[in-house]
């Protein structure tokens, strides 16, 4: 069994620990984006041990929180050996270091448009960590906010840290550990990304609902016109058209709004 480290390697297994992964859930807040910040991770093993650990900064955007989960969780893990199922409802974090990143050194880490790539540190860290590892690293969407155990858990210790809250970490044995972290959908498959929703990027596809931020306070709308009412002219108003109910809780999580929060 792993100690109460979770980061040494396990001589004696069974055939069935063998098999499993060891389960990971990342997850990252910011308040305000950017503003105070925290990430989150929860590591359950296979012999059987839960550990919960995060962090925050005083100012910092939620998709550096994002990316900080899982390079903490990894180099955690790094002296530990098994295949790794990291589980994470940022689809920016999974399709970074899965499909972008390549692409991303080839242009010596510019956007196809000609620019920096952003918390290019972070990324080149996550890199390296994956590219470390000799065991498989398997990334899983889940979606965020539908009452997946591990996701809301992490979720809840990210938040705690952005408002300097102590979230109350567990470590122990996951026998008595207040979160069924293996209760996981099957489904852990990427969303449809934006730009092929239609032959047009998404343009000609019905809009699911409108989002705006106006002062730190989101809001949803039936309508453009409506949304529109209400940023026309506010400085720093944010707005943006939802496909979808996962579209709308990817939007607002960039945003660094969870759903649910006045109005949202």
């Amino acid at each position: 069994m792993l100690d109460s480290t979770v980061g040494q390697t396990v001589h004696m297994k069974t055939e069935q620990q063998i098999r499993r992964p060891i389960v990971v859930f990342t997850d990252g807040a910011a308040k305000g984006n950017p503003g105070p910040g925290g990430w989150a991770a929860v590591i359950a093993a296979p012999e059987g041990w839960v550990r919960e650990f995060g962090g925050g900064l005083p100012h910092t955007t939620n998709n550096r929180m994002e990316l900080t989960g899982p390079i903490e969780a990894l180099a955690h893990l790094k002296a530990t050996s098994g295949r790794l199922a990291v589980y994470t409802d940022s689809t920016y974090v999974i399709r970074g270091i899965s499909e972008w990143i390549a692409n991303w050194q080839r242009r010596g880490w510019r956007t196809v448009d000609g620019k920096d790539v952003l918390n290019r540190e972070l990324w080149e860290r996550l890199w390296n960590l994956v590219q470390d590892r000799t065991d498989r690293i398997d990334w899983h969407y889940v979606r965020g906010h539908t009452g997946i155990p591990g996701n809301e858990r992490v979720d809840e210790i990210a938040n705690a840290f952005a408002l300097q809250n102590d979230p109350g970490l567990y470590e122990g044995p996951i026998a008595d550990y207040g979160v069924n972290i293996l209760d996981i959908p099957s489904d852990t498959g990427l969303p449809q990304a934006s730009g092929n929703r239609s032959s047009a990027s998404g343009k000609n596809k019905k809009p699911f609902s409108y989002l705006s931020v106006v002062d730190g306070v989101p809001m949803r709308h039936a309508t453009w016109p409506e949304c529109e009412l209400r940023v026309k002219g506010r400085s720093g108003a944010r707005f943006k058209k939802a496909l979808s109910a996962a579209d709308e809780v990817e939007i607002l999580k960039a945003w660094g709004v969870r759903p649910g929060e006045r109005g949202a």
